[in-house]
């Protein structure tokens, strides 16, 4: 099978559950988006939510979809950069947990987190401090750790460094790695659309975006869009939330669905789909099957808080799949 290697950002995960919206205007925080603020903002923020039940994990969009694959028995690995404080050895550990190689740089500055507000009506809310994390560079790279996979992960949100991204790209080239793109918030591929074409065009192979990403990128609704992204690029696929999922290889399109489930949380949603698809391109299987399966990851992670199904659920997929 083949070896996926993730690169994205090192980010602890804070999910908290928010008892109303009226703290997202309170902290200008546009409901749904990913907005990057300082150390000082993120301590408010959570100093502000402190009494409201939370979750702490590793996370990350790239990271989280590692995680995934490595509990499908994936051979994974993960490039990022993390600080030396407490957050850190938690996203360490984590890896290591999951059976994930850690190809992970340190930094005095603190390790990134993800402060994630969930509403009521589980649209999530990102206030993001990058810490260390944006610190990862491309001489952070060894070129060795490439070798040994067959596919590259990376996460949109990495458009912030993109001479890093395209290191990241040209690297993975260089060595025969099939490219894997997660789009990023709307607002941050609205900001950065002219790097990202050009990223997606030269290298990407396989691009994952949702509806509001795809139109950010391509002006378009989602049937549209699907048709701009698969001509940059091999397999495109623009995930429509409760709509399911429009996926095109060639000539071939599809609309996969959705499977039923009480949602409580969508964080992750995103993030375990391309999981769930990227286990059936390393299988070997057909664009439906990848993206139904993708569909039942998505699925499984919005009926628990955060981005990481629980063991049991595991175990529900694992049944379903015929995993050992």
């Amino acid at each position: 099978m083949k070896k996926i290697l993730g690169l994205g950002n090192a980010l602890v995960d804070i999910m908290t559950q928010l008892d109303h919206d009226e703290y997202l205007p309170f902290f200008k925080l546009p409901k749904g988006s990913m907005i990057l603020v300082d150390g000082d903002r993120s301590e408010k923020i959570y100093d502000a939510t402190m009494h409201l039940e939370k979750t702490v994990r590793s996370g990350g969009s790239a990271a989280n979809t590692i995680h995934g694959l490595a509990n499908l028995g994936v051979e994974s690995g993960f490039i990022g950069k993390i600080g030396t404080d407490d957050m850190g050895k938690v996203f360490h550990d984590d890896l290591v947990a999951a059976g994930i190689r850690a190809h992970l740089s340190q930094s005095n500055t603190s390790t990134g987190r993800a402060i994630a507000l969930v509403s009521p009506d589980t649209e999530r809310t990102f206030a993001t401090y990058l810490g260390a994390a944006v610190e990862l560079t491309a001489a952070d790279f060894d070129e060795d750790v490439f070798k040994a996979y067959e596919i590259l992960h990376i996460e949109g949100y990495l458009v912030q460094n993109q001479s890093m991204l395209l290191k990241a790209v040209q690297l993975a080239k260089k060595n025969n790695l099939m490219v894997s793109l997660d789009m990023a918030s709307y607002n941050v591929v609205a900001e950065n659309r002219e790097f990202l074409e050009h990223i997606i065009r030269r290298y990407v192979d396989i691009v994952f975006a949702n509806e509001e990403e795809a139109r950010a990128f391509t002006g378009k609704a989602p049937a549209e869009a699907l048709e701009a992204l698969a001509e940059h690029t091999a397999i495109a696929v623009v995930k429509t939330g409760r709509n399911g999922s429009l996926v095109k290889k060639g000539m071939e399109s599809l609309c996969i669905g959705i499977i039923e489930v009480n949602s409580i949380d969508t964080t992750g949603a995103g993030d375990l789909y391309a999981a769930g698809f990227l286990y059936g391109m390393v299988k070997g299987y057909d664009i439906l099957k990848a993206g139904t399966i993708g569909a039942l990851l998505a699925g499984k992670v919005i009926e628990v808080v955060g981005p990481k199904l629980d063991d049991a659920r595991w175990g529900e997929v694992k049944r379903e799949l015929n995993i050992k």
